[in-house]
């Protein structure tokens, strides 16, 4: 992967996790939307292209006012 992928995933978590601390919600809607930032970032360690498909999840997930349950996942389960 290109070091461009790298620098515009990380710009687009950096912009997600502000997203997330702006948001009007619980402080529980609010950590678990962090957690899963956290598992994004560090996934983006070993997969950009993943987290990045995983990070348009779930900001469709906040761009359709959709904010995940206790126990959503990050998306489909790896294949494999």
């Amino acid at each position: 992967m290109s070091e461009e992928l790298h620098v515009e995933l990380a710009r687009r978590l950096r912009d997600a996790h502000r997203r997330v601390a702006s948001l009007e919600g619980t402080d529980d809607e609010k950590r678990r939307l962090a957690k899963r930032l956290i598992a994004l970032t560090d996934a983006s360690k070993r997969d950009v292209a993943r987290a990045s498909a995983r990070l348009d999840l779930l900001l469709a997930d906040l761009d359709a006012g959709r904010a995940p349950g206790p126990d959503d996942a990050d998306g489909p389960p790896a294949a494999g």
